[in-house]
């Protein structure tokens, strides 16, 4: 795994796809990332590298953040509104709140969505014989997955530096934890591998506060950009055209993550976001940002971000049951959202050491020729 440091330096960019070491860890781990997880890349042309040389075991693609400066104002809403709704029953929850309302982007039902045969023959053909691989889960003392930190109204809010992205992050300050209590992704507050996302849903508020690429130093937090999502909102709309998230396609993290709870209640009413080690420098709606990692340039089958796939109603489920089937189920009736560059058809979860084999081993059966590209909206930008 890549540390910090070492993203923030052009030699990040050596390292443009996943290894095979890690391609073969897909379908071997018995649980968890079984060889990379999702990462995102650094902004083409320059020296910070969002990502970078992935080592055996642990991909990581180098990418593009896209750059494109364009869109006036923010997206989300500053820390304090939304009006503290708490979410309806039947409804995607982050905490007591909504994970943004029933009929947002990320919780249509997508079933009798149209399918793009042209879109479905790219995709295969970058990803090949591949199979899905749950980015979530446990291994003896490891534990894989993006934490999701849920606090109080009442949580002091901290204020962040932004490091690499200020110019398309939302101001601070966030209700972070303090470094002994936060849950920060692959690591800790001081120390951490891989994206180093730290999520926090603040109820009361219903704001969801995003960050990558973060952690504490001696003068507070820093951050290598970050984003404010109002969970009482539809989500569209609340980033700039142009602008990133903390994902590399402008979106918010936490509301596409395989949560535990919904898993293991037997339905997931939400679209899972996941990986390719390829896309174009474009994005379709939901997503706001493109990215391009290094290597792709040129690939006629690199997808656009913001790409929807779905499992085919003919593949048959009947040899899955709990967790597992709950996400399969899932993704033939939402779908999944192409978020960030990593390992192809890597999806992910939140991490919960509650997650066991049971929950994730039988979708590693899943073929990505399983799945079919929705027809999108127009190319943008």
């Amino acid at each position: 795994m890549l540390t910090l440091c070492t993203w923030l330096t052009a030699a990040c960019s050596a390292g443009s796809t996943p290894s095979s070491a890690g391609d073969a860890g897909q379908v071997a781990s018995s649980a968890g990332r079984g060889g990379g997880g999702s990462a995102t890349g650094g902004r083409p042309g320059t020296s910070s590298a969002r990502g970078g040389a992935g080592s055996a075991g642990s991909p990581i693609s180098a990418g593009g953040r896209g750059g494109i400066a364009g869109g006036a104002g923010r997206g989300g809403q500053a820390a304090g509104g939304g009006g503290g709704a708490s979410a309806s029953p039947g409804e995607a929850k982050l905490g007591a709140c909504p994970a943004f309302p029933a009929d947002d982007v990320w919780n249509r039902n997508v079933e009798s969505a149209a399918v793009s045969a042209e879109w479905t023959a790219h995709v295969q053909a970058l990803v090949g014989s591949k199979r899905i691989h749950p980015d979530y889960g446990n291994s003896g003392a490891e534990h894989y997955g993006i934490p999701i930190n849920v606090v109080p109204q009442t949580q002091p809010k901290l204020p962040i530096t932004f490091d690499d992205y200020a110019d398309e992050s939302d101001p601070g300050p966030y209700p972070f934890p303090g470094p002994d209590k936060v849950r920060v992704e692959g690591g800790n507050a001081s120390a951490c591998d891989g994206d180093c996302h730290v999520l926090v849903v603040q109820e009361g508020t219903c704001q969801l506060y995003e960050g990558y690429a973060c952690r504490y130093a001696s003068d507070g937090w820093h951050c290598s950009n970050g984003a404010i999502w109002d969970l009482t909102r539809r989500s569209e709309g609340q980033r700039p055209s142009g602008y990133t998230s903390a994902d590399a396609a402008g979106l918010a993290i936490a509301p596409g993550l395989v949560r535990y709870a919904e898993a293991q209640s037997g339905e997931i009413k939400h679209a899972i976001r996941f990986t390719l080690r390829c896309t174009r420098a474009n994005y379709v709606a939901p997503a706001t940002h493109h990215a391009v990692p290094g290597g792709c340039q040129g690939n006629a089958d690199a997808p656009p971000m913001g790409l929807r796939v779905r499992l085919k109603a003919s593949y048959d489920l009947s040899s899955f049951s709990g967790a597992a089937l709950a996400v399969a189920r899932a993704m033939q009736r939402y779908g999944m959202i192409l978020a960030d560059n990593g390992s192809d058809f890597y999806f992910q979860g939140e991490q919960d050491e509650r997650f066991s084999e049971a929950d994730v081993e039988p979708l590693k059966a899943i073929p990505a020729s399983a799945f079919e590209a929705l027809e999108p909206g127009p190319l943008l930008p």
